[in-house]
């Protein structure tokens, strides 16, 4: 089945002040369920179509309207203060957290700590084994003796190798740091509508060229296209066609003026 409002929140638009309960109704949600559908289709990248009880019963003829309701709507939602907090939230738990690397004597210290734990505990365990587990902890607690030995000689060849090479080390590190950031930036700008904007593309790109009227045939109760090629299309891309002609057209012109307010 197709979802009216599958599509339509696929377009990531909806209606504004014409927003009174009566196309809401007539698509079964309330307003704000209606907010929670445009938020997980925009910031999710997904169609939210659970609830949409009504959205498969409008009337062929009433569906152009409806869907310039919906977006409409959409895009007084996605420019109220409730859809920038969710934005905001969303860029958030995304921004990437700076990797670090230990400075050489951090590195140092922390291996002898570690070591020093690692043979206290080796002893401890020791202590409560039966005599047989004895000859077991003999060889572990040499190794890890001769181990922390190392790592507190100044001379130590790893530790001073990797003195050595800390600042390129670092240098590297804060490049990968800087890129990740603006990456970050790029994908969720601080103004939420350019990043609707890349939806709203995305949403043009993929109703583009459909063919609304491709055959269909049915096998064993369930509908194929004639046209095998049409089988290998993308689901939004059948979405659309489901939608049919007299929802997407509507749609993409308000789409492309909306992108094309977007600076």
């Amino acid at each position: 089945m197709f979802a009216l409002l599958a599509c339509s929140f696929f377009l990531f638009s909806f209606t504004a002040n014409r927003f009174a309960e009566d196309f809401l109704q007539q698509l079964g949600i309330t307003k704000i369920s209606a907010d929670q559908k445009i938020t997980n289709s925009i910031l999710g990248g997904y169609l939210d179509q659970y609830g949409l009880r009504n959205a498969k019963n409008i009337a062929a003829g009433n569906r152009s309207a409806i869907t310039k309701d919906l977006m409409a709507y959409t895009k007084q939602y996605i420019n109220s203060v409730a859809f920038q907090k969710e934005y905001n939230q969303l860029r958030e738990n995304n921004k990437p957290k700076p990797n670090t690397i230990q400075n050489p004597e951090e590195m140092r210290t922390g291996m002898i700590d570690q070591y020093k734990k690692s043979i206290t505990e080796t002893e401890a365990n020791m202590k409560k084994a039966d005599a047989s587990m004895k000859n077991i902890f003999e060889p572990i607690l040499v190794t890890l003796r001769q181990e922390l030995k190392n790592a507190e000689d100044p001379n130590n060849k790893m530790l001073a190798g990797y003195k050595k090479n800390y600042g390129e080390m670092l240098k590297s590190l804060e490049a990968s740091n800087k890129q990740q950031l603006a990456d970050w930036d790029a994908k969720y700008p601080a103004n939420q509508l350019l990043f609707v904007k890349e939806r709203l593309k995305q949403f043009m790109e993929e109703t583009s060229n459909i063919d609304f009227t491709a055959q269909l045939i049915e096998k064993n109760g369930k509908k194929y296209f004639v046209n095998q090629a049409y089988e290998h299309k993308g689901n939004r891309w059948k979405l659309a066609y489901r939608a049919g002609k007299e929802v997407v057209e509507p749609a993409r012109a308000i789409v492309q003026n909306w992108i094309e307010e977007i600076k």
